[in-house]
């Protein structure tokens, strides 16, 4: 009989759950599994702030499915982490934060509420962002609290949950034969819709003469990905993908359109919500037309009906009810609705049509609309785009053709700033074979600018991106317009020369003014081999001005 460490038991319960990568800053309190992790061959990945471990967690779980682990010390440790766990939280991302504690019996390491290093009531501060938040009463039982961490952050609507874990329970030894743990056993049963919900639903869309399909986040959670291409099989219509499901069709998709989802919704005389909420996104539901029919689906019951009335709502797995309701439906009217997908497919490429010249701007400083245009030639199959800011990000957002599920990242409805390194070094570490880009404002990124010299240090190359204009623009306008010019204090910035920050760590930096220095500088970039960064100045955009009326 055996004894182990509390550490390794943690390290290998992550490791059981196919966790090949954590990410963390060091800490006292955590030591212990890390010393587990290197016992079972997970990498640990080092950060100069909490808050980009967290991020990068978050990250690891979009792209893999599993959830993503981020340990954290005791006090500051775990509070620097709350953005990015709020964050996760508000984007239904399924995530571990481990967290460490002071002793939790007096001994050695002092003992909880005692004054010790570090010693907080972290488990009441996280329950406000996680599913779950509890502190592991023994060694014995971590694996159990671990394996139950998963099982939880996956389980219906998937979210962070928070395990502390107090510095004598990690690196206490106990007799193998002691610990708690079980087969790691996960249902894959799906949540389907209830039958008289989707007979209801099917006869609202076969009366329909102008359907319209809004699919998002939840989409990325689901157990199937068949159901959205049955159902515009058998129904088609004009549908915009958003958030994590970005990719659930591709840009050449008859039903897929990108730009005209505020014009189409206006004609639209029945509307299906597909796993993203009636928030502020879609008015809370006042941009669906009163007079037509909406039909809601969500694997919260609790969602649906939230600031607006529904005609149908269903609870369940998204792609799987639509896989339902693909098998229910018998077309009608069918010429209508080709006619309604070439009506919103005239209005998709006059808004693209309008953009063109600003696409094809030689104007100095550079157009951000023709920044992305140049971003788009280096943008294929295998390439992840990470979206890091306000005003240039949002542009980017409409306008480059990113491909593939999974491969546009953005922080979601929280609209943190900040996620960009933590984002990109999981996305590369999960994802080799592809090539990692970071968008930024020139305001984000100067939340993380160090994590670049952790990126050097353990070889994660990723090309950062910069559309800088010297402003917090996408306050700063709103700003001038409420109160003017004379009154719009915190909002502007200098031209700095960020790309300093990354050529004094090791990495490759160009600062860009000139057009005709764009394209050569992002080329150098993706060739580099190591994480680079170029700086962009950038001027104005006609197309940002009247984007929110898109």
């Amino acid at each position: 009989m055996g004894y182990v460490i509390g550490g390794n038991i943690v390290a290998k319960a992550i490791a059981a759950e196919g966790i090949t990568h954590v990410f963390t800053l060091c800490g006292g309190h955590v030591q212990a599994i890390y010393e587990g992790c290197l016992h079972e061959g997970i990498r640990v990945v080092d950060v100069r702030h909490e808050q980009t471990a967290g991020h990068a967690a978050d990250a690891w779980a979009r792209l893999t499915g599993k959830p993503g682990v981020a340990i954290v010390t005791a006090g500051p440790g775990l509070t620097n982490t709350v953005t990015a766990v709020a964050n996760a939280q508000r984007a239904q991302v399924p995530m571990v934060i481990m967290g460490g504690q002071a002793a939790k019996n007096v001994g050695l390491f002092g003992g909880q509420d005692r004054g010790g290093l570090q010693d907080m009531n972290h488990v009441e501060l996280m329950r406000a962002v996680t599913k779950w938040s509890v502190s592991v009463p023994e060694t014995r039982r971590l694996a159990d609290y671990v394996q139950s961490a998963f099982r939880v952050a996956m389980s219906g609507v998937p979210g962070p949950v928070y395990l502390e874990m107090p510095i004598d329970i990690l690196m206490s030894a106990v007799s193998e034969d002691d610990v708690i743990a079980y087969t790691g056993y996960r249902t894959s049963a799906r949540t389907l819709g209830d039958p008289a919900s989707i007979s209801e639903a099917v006869a609202v869309l076969s009366r329909s003469e102008r359907p319209l399909l809004l699919v998002g986040s939840q989409w990325r959670w689901s157990g199937s990905r068949d159901g959205l291409a049955k159902l515009l099989e058998v129904m088609p219509q004009p549908t915009f993908v958003s958030g994590m499901a970005r990719g659930a069709l591709s840009a050449e998709h008859p039903c897929s359109f990108k730009r005209a989802r505020s014009k189409a919704l206006k004609d639209a005389d029945c509307v299906v919500v597909v796993g993203t909420p009636l928030d502020f996104r879609l008015g809370y539901g006042s941009k669906i037309p009163d007079g037509a029919k909406l039909i809601q689906i969500d694997l919260d019951g609790a969602e649906i009906g939230r600031n607006r009335k529904v005609d149908v709502g269903i609870v369940g797995d998204a792609d799987a009810i639509l896989g339902q309701l693909a098998s229910h439906v018998r077309p009608e009217h069918v010429a209508a609705r080709v006619a309604w997908l070439d009506r919103v497919r005239k209005i998709e490429e006059g808004l693209v049509a309008s953009t063109a010249a600003e696409l094809e701007s030689d104007a100095e400083p550079i157009n951000p609309m023709r920044l992305c245009a140049e971003i788009n030639r280096f943008i294929d199959e295998k390439t992840i785009v990470i979206g890091d800011g306000g005003d240039f990000v949002a542009t980017a957002a409409y306008t480059l053709d990113v491909k593939g599920l999974g491969n546009w990242m953005d922080p979601g409805p929280l609209g943190t700033l900040g996620v960009g390194p933590g984002y990109a070094m999981a996305a590369k570490l999960a994802r080799p074979d592809h090539k990692v880009v970071i968008l930024y404002g020139d305001g984000s990124f100067g939340f993380h600018a160090m994590e670049f010299e952790a990126m050097v240090r353990q070889g994660i190359p990723v090309v950062g991106i910069i559309g800088n204009d010297a402003c917090w623009t996408q306050i700063h306008r709103g700003q001038v317009m409420v109160y003017g010019e004379s009154h719009a204090v915190a909002t502007t910035l200098d031209y700095t020369h960020y790309e300093g920050v990354v050529e004094a760590v090791g990495g490759h930096g160009e600062y860009v003014e000139r057009l005709a220095d764009l394209r050569p500088a992002l080329e150098r970039a993706f060739a580099a081999g190591t994480p680079a960064l170029v700086n962009v100045k950038i001027g104005g955009s006609d197309f940002r001005k009247g984007a929110l009326s898109v």
